[in-house]
């Protein structure tokens, strides 16, 4: 039987079918390149629309303050103190201290007992010098007697018998006014058993103590403020020492008391420190009051006449090598550079005296971390530094912090 052999179709179609195998390999490939690179894209866009939208300019407080006048003063911190503290102590002998009248505080008089000192030992040398005294001067009468018999004989004794008893009494009556000196010392240290005290004034401390040895030169038993004047000591920076003047009031506060006291600048230093730069001034206060005691730490604004200025808190200065700035908000929110001149310091902040009109928005704090040029973000205004009662001043709203 004839059978007839017919080549299979899969094989004929076999080179076609694998090009259209390879066609969509290539074909799906493509696409999914194209749909991979889409997706990058996208998600790039995405991040740097996020990342720009996550920059927003640093928010700022200013301050705004209003050109005017101001009762220009100098500020000042330092100690109450004694106008003049006088060491007391044991100018005789070293002593043992047998009683002591005064306590810290209490108002005495010239010549007041302060304390006693055991006198046994003082007396003895008094009477031991009493009796040389005496015996001394025996001897000179006897040496005199002899000197004036022998004279009276001039022809009875020879010339050297003379010239020995006119030697002798001479020689006694040097040794007389010797125990007199002498006694006279032991009276003194016998007065200075009794501790008196030098001129008026208070009792600042007392160190003295019954049964204690009072060394001379090296013990100080009591601290007194002569006549009880009373005064504040304090350094002034250095620019501002010459404007100050003698006789010029000050108002002096101290820590927990809510009034103030009123002084007056009685001594201004000669000199300035050049490790610190400052000067020392000396205000004195009244004596009468119970509330300045010698120690306590003070404030005093020295007032030195009116000026024109503004006053900005001391945030809000900045300084470098190039001089004293401040930081302005301007034209479009961005950060311009202004050089301020500072004409005093206040406890209410600094006193500008040139480089502002009043009208700026001065950054207050946080200057030193922003950029000159830089944009930012006003957070609003608030209060300005106010001066005191005493001090005229006006002060548009202004803030006193930054963000």
């Amino acid at each position: 039987m004839n059978q007839s052999v017919t080549p299979d179709s899969r094989s004929l179609d076999g080179p076609k079918s694998r090009w259209r195998v390879f066609a969509g390999i290539g074909i799906a490939l493509v696409l999914a390149a194209g749909i991979g690179g889409w997706l990058l894209l996208r998600s790039h866009s995405a991040s740097a629309a996020q990342s720009k939208d996550s920059v927003v300019p640093p928010l700022v407080t200013v301050v705004v303050p209003s050109l005017g006048k101001v009762d220009a003063a100098v500020s000042l911190t330092g100690l109450i103190s004694a106008r003049n503290d006088m060491p007391i102590g044991n100018e005789g002998d070293a002593g043992r201290i047998a009683e002591v009248l005064v306590e810290a505080g209490d108002r005495v008089h010239q010549g007041q007992v302060l304390a006693r000192l055991n006198p046994v030992a003082a007396e003895s040398q008094v009477h031991s010098a009493e009796a040389a005294l005496d015996e001394v001067r025996a001897n000179a009468a006897v040496a005199a007697a002899e000197w004036a018999r022998a004279q009276r004989g001039a022809d009875l004794f020879s010339m050297e018998e003379n010239e020995r008893r006119r030697t002798a009494a001479a020689t006694a009556q040097s040794k007389v006014k010797a125990a007199e000196a002498q006694l006279a010392d032991a009276r003194n240290k016998l007065a200075h058993t009794t501790i008196l005290a030098p001129t008026d004034g208070i009792v600042l401390t007392r160190t003295a103590e019954v049964g204690q040895i009072a060394v001379p030169g090296s013990t100080v038993l009591f601290r007194l403020a002569r006549n009880g004047q009373i005064e504040m000591r304090g350094q002034v920076a250095e620019q501002d020492v010459p404007r100050l003047k003698i006789g010029e009031q000050a108002e002096v506060r101290l820590e927990g008391v809510t009034r103030s006291f009123t002084g007056t600048v009685w001594q201004i230093g000669v000199i300035i420190d050049p490790t610190t730069r400052q000067g020392t001034v000396r205000i004195a206060l009244p004596t009468e009051d119970q509330d300045l005691r010698p120690g306590a730490f003070a404030r005093a604004d020295i007032h030195v006449g009116a000026s024109t200025g503004v006053i900005l808190p001391q945030t809000a200065v900045l300084g470098d090598e190039q001089g004293t700035y401040v930081l302005i908000v301007g034209p479009g929110n961005k950060l311009e550079r202004r050089k301020v001149q500072v004409g005093g310091a206040r406890s209410e902040g600094l006193l500008i005296s040139d480089g502002l009109n009043g009208s700026e928005r001065v950054v207050a704090i946080a200057g030193a971390f922003l950029r000159i040029g830089e944009e930012v973000s006003v957070a609003g205004l608030a209060q300005a530094p106010t001066p005191r009662p005493t001090a005229a001043m006006a002060g548009a709203p202004s803030t006193v912090g930054a963000q």
